[in-house]
């Protein structure tokens, strides 16, 4: 399956944070295909698991932001980190985050697989040392960086502190000491901008394919999660 058909195949799946016409409506077919043929902005490079709006509501760049989680139940607030980096790095990134967890974690995969109209499904697993987590996810580092339906969050329930690479491919950190996190983005050179917007923040579509799903089924195996 082609790139562009990969893109159509989820195409249920645009997402708009607004009540605005789709900027991919009245395209034409070759005008779609170079748009989600592009990769590159500048110095930034995405995974193929998404792009952004065909007008560029926001251009994709490098860096990281403070930001603040409610819960809705206790309404207590939880500090946050978001952070987007280049293709090239953001897998290590991902798993130098995992560092400041501790030596034993949890895992929870977040597929949206089955899903035509938004949501996702979590898939849990306890109590996993991190080197054999980490291993785990070199092996299956393209299905990672590019299947726009995969997201995982690892956590210590027990600190409490949880790291999410999410579908989009963003860096996400939850706690409240977030020192260790922002010096392995400072190790990457990943600037504070604390006005930086990252592509969920506007319109944009998600890659995924049968074989990725396929690929996602022997991950699951290898963690040992069943549904």
């Amino acid at each position: 399956m082609g790139f562009l058909q990969r893109f159509l195949k989820n195409s249920g799946r645009e997402e708009q944070t607004t009540a605005a016409p789709s900027s991919f409506q009245h395209l034409s077919d070759e005008d779609l295909e170079a748009h989600l043929g592009v990769a590159r902005y500048g110095q930034f490079v995405l995974t193929d698991a998404v792009r952004p709006s065909y007008d560029l509501q926001i251009v994709p760049r490098a860096g990281y932001r403070h930001d603040m989680y409610q819960d809705r139940d206790s309404g207590v607030q939880i500090p946050v980190l978001m952070a987007a980096a280049s293709r090239e790095c953001v897998m290590d990134v991902f798993i130098d985050m995992l560092d400041p967890l501790g030596d034993q974690v949890d895992v929870v995969l977040e597929t949206s697989h089955d899903r035509t109209s938004g949501g996702h499904d979590d898939l849990y697993r306890e109590h996993i040392d991190l080197p054999v987590l980490k291993s785990i996810l070199y092996d299956f580092e393209d299905l990672l960086l590019d299947d726009g339906c995969l997201g995982i969050a690892v956590l210590n329930p027990r600190i409490p502190l949880e790291v999410q690479f999410d579908e989009h491919k963003l860096l996400i950190m939850y706690g409240q000491e977030l020192d260790g996190f922002e010096n392995v983005l400072s190790d990457y050179n990943l600037r504070c901008q604390e006005d930086l917007r990252f592509i969920t923040e506007a319109e944009h579509v998600h890659s995924s394919s049968d074989h990725h799903f396929e690929e996602f089924e022997q991950l699951k195996y290898r963690l040992g999660i069943d549904d």
